[in-house]
């Protein structure tokens, strides 16, 4: 099969598509899937491509966590799935615990004409849902909902500021938030990320490169600030602005780190406000199939810059790391 493969960590060139590699065969359990569409993460991919990632990647390697497709065959014992469905797949190949066991990072992942996964972490796609749109939703919309939903128990009329908001955690956190009956503050960095935004339905939208974070928060809730900070950057000067914007009892909720990942924490601000602090990477299999169902009933949209084939894996890491683009960049190993 075509495959982008590492064998060497480094920058985005260390990526090459291969026409030769050996075509994967399920084990007991496993299905094989013919590869529609891979997004391009950030972290859990160019960190693993440059050899950065917090779990070790043992070489040769295939990126891509997020794959979804067509299963083309069957592991001895399945019986959940069947050959021709369309599926999306999850991560982690076992119930997200940690970061370890995932596919794309321990497992051959995704940047692929074909992939083996775990049947049990397979998701039908709902009829009328394309391939990137069922990627891109089943990567992000389910965490988002654990860390909303049952992290922060955000309730309806509350204000939530969500932090990178046209990014795909973002974005997803932007309508899932506003699908929880949520007050929604879209905090990004650029004119168009604003906008952007702004279109997936924020109520108010903040420029933080332009404008001070935490003062725009306050002026905007009449300076009670918000009660939840959704934040998936971890920047340390915007983590600092983000939390100083966190009303009394407020919660902040995490699940990203591209921003640097080692954040100046005021914990005098922390104890006098009673402020909680949560990170996560969990979902439910339930949480998978809503969101999925919702995207396939347009109540749930994602920001997808551009589709490239598997040749210009290197061009979208570049893309991605450049922040040049609006929204997830994925990658169609059918196209030519």
């Amino acid at each position: 099969m075509k495959a982008v493969v590492i064998r060497e960590f480094g920058p985005p060139e260390v990526l090459h598509l291969e026409r030769d590699f050996a075509d994967p065969t399920p084990a007991p359990g496993e299905v094989t899937i013919a590869v529609h569409a891979v997004s391009v993460n950030r972290t859990l991919d160019l960190a693993v491509r440059a050899g950065t990632y917090v779990a070790p990647i043992r070489l040769p390697h295939i990126p891509g966590v997020d794959p979804s497709g067509v299963i083309t065959a069957l592991g001895e014992g399945v019986t959940e799935r069947y050959i021709g469905e369309r599926v999306v797949t999850l991560p982690w190949r076992t119930r997200p615990q940690g970061p370890l066991d995932a596919l794309g990072i321990q497992h051959l992942g995704g940047y692929a004409e074909l992939v083996k996964v775990p049947a049990k972490a397979t998701a039908p796609i709902p009829d009328g849902l394309d391939f990137a749109t069922a990627t891109v939703v089943a990567r992000h919309a389910p965490q988002a909902f654990n860390l909303l939903r049952d992290r922060a128990q955000l309730q309806s009329g509350e204000w939530v500021l969500v932090m990178g908001a046209a990014g795909g955690l973002g974005s997803a956190g932007v309508q899932v938030a506003k699908l929880l009956g949520a007050r929604v503050i879209a905090a990004a960095g650029a004119p168009a990320r604003v906008a952007a935004a702004l279109g997936l339905g924020a109520d108010y939208a903040i420029d933080y490169v332009q404008q001070d974070l935490t003062a725009e928060v306050l002026r905007i809730t009449d300076g009670r600030g918000v009660n939840v900070v959704f934040e998936n950057i971890a920047a340390p000067q915007l983590f600092a602005q983000a939390f100083h914007a966190i009303a009394r009892h407020g919660r902040l909720v995490t699940a990203g780190s591209h921003g640097g990942g080692t954040v100046p924490l005021d914990v005098q601000r922390l104890y006098l406000y009673q402020i909680a602090v949560m990170g996560s990477i969990g979902f439910t299999e339930s949480d998978v199939a809503f969101a999925l169902k919702a995207a396939a009933e347009g109540r749930l949209r994602v920001l997808i810059d551009r589709v490239l084939p598997l040749a210009q894996a290197a061009e979208a890491h570049r893309l991605v790391a450049s922040r040049a683009v609006t929204g997830k960049v994925v990658l169609d190993p059918t196209l030519k």
